[in-house]
């Protein structure tokens, strides 16, 4: 179903309206963990509780989801969350941990990395790094009988993932076998120089703006060389290859979607096994939304499709 009018005018007021988040960063945060929602399911999913990981000093929070019908899978989900490197938190993503949960049958790990400004590229990579080798190097730590991990992400946690796929392959400590990329920010560029033309057409009026993105960006580098580096923008790699089989989706009205999806053509050309989804009629964050819109929905049935057998028939 097409977005109405009406939506769009409220979205273009919203957008045109929006505050500076290199000033208003630390009353968003307050306000979204004000806002955040318990979860229905709190309870019965997340069972003793979180554990920290120690990493270069820094706590990285890990909060296990359990999904309601758990059939004793071997693959767990490592997730790391959107919010640009310097919002957002486990407790924000909560339901969109125990819907991933619920849909896949498996348990969901959600990493809480260390957040942007305060602490720069690399800490939150490190973060992530850190969380994937102790899962799959260290299977008792967590007690998930996981034979798989799978990494996913949105926005910034897809950039994540991606970015711990490369440092993966390159420091050969472990191997990941799948990855799951959700309208990732996989470049640096989101100025009116972008190559992708979906940060002209969505760049503004759909509640996230290029502007923002270029603000989260720039909260999230530590110097100017970073925007240079395969690590901080994926889509920079040279070699592209020896990565995990990937399936990415993107949101039609998204300043991000092209070079999501451009991502996804340069891992298929360097050899590996791609799947890309453009899910219609959606914006960028969409999967913070209910399961119960219909778009929101099926992207979780391909992303289950993908887990459960690794293959998407949509």
């Amino acid at each position: 179903m097409p977005i109405p009018e009406a939506m769009k005018s409220l979205m273009r007021l919203v957008s045109e309206n929006e505050p500076d988040i290199l000033r208003s960063y630390k009353l968003e945060r307050a306000m979204k963990e004000r806002l955040k929602s318990p979860g229905r399911f709190v309870s019965k999913v997340i069972g003793k509780g979180d554990t920290e990981l120690l990493n270069n000093g820094r706590e990285v929070v890990l909060r296990v989801c359990t999904p309601l019908e758990y059939n004793g899978s071997k693959t767990a989900i490592l997730f790391f969350h959107g919010g640009g490197w310097v919002t957002e938190s486990v407790d924000t993503y909560t339901d969109v941990c125990i819907n991933l949960a619920n849909y896949t049958k498996c348990k969901v790990v959600a990493a809480d990395y260390s957040l942007a400004p305060e602490f720069p590229f690399p800490c939150a990579l490190e973060d992530c790094y850190a969380a994937a080798k102790k899962l799959i190097t260290d299977p008792d730590f967590l007690d998930l009988d996981a034979e798989e991990i799978v990494l996913a992400g949105d926005s910034a946690g897809g950039n994540l993932a991606a970015a711990v796929s490369l440092m993966a392959r390159d420091k050969g400590e472990f191997s990941i076998s799948r990855q799951i990329l959700i309208y990732p920010s996989t470049a640096a560029d989101h100025s009116e120089n972008s190559p992708y033309e979906s940060v002209r057409t969505n760049g503004t009026g759909y509640i996230l703006t290029a502007k923002r993105i270029s603000s989260y960006i720039e909260l999230y580098a530590s110097k100017p060389e970073d925007y240079e580096n395969p690590l901080f923008a994926p889509i920079l790699a040279k070699d592209l290859s020896n990565q995990p089989d990937t399936l990415i989706l993107t949101a039609e009205f998204d300043p991000l979607r092209d070079e999501g999806e451009a991502y996804g053509i340069k891992l298929k050309d360097a050899g590996n096994n791609v799947e890309i989804y453009r899910i219609k009629d959606t914006l960028h964050g969409f999967i913070s939304l209910s399961p119960s819109i219909k778009q929101v929905d099926k992207a979780y049935r391909i992303i289950a499709d993908f887990i459960m057998t690794g293959q998407t028939p949509y």
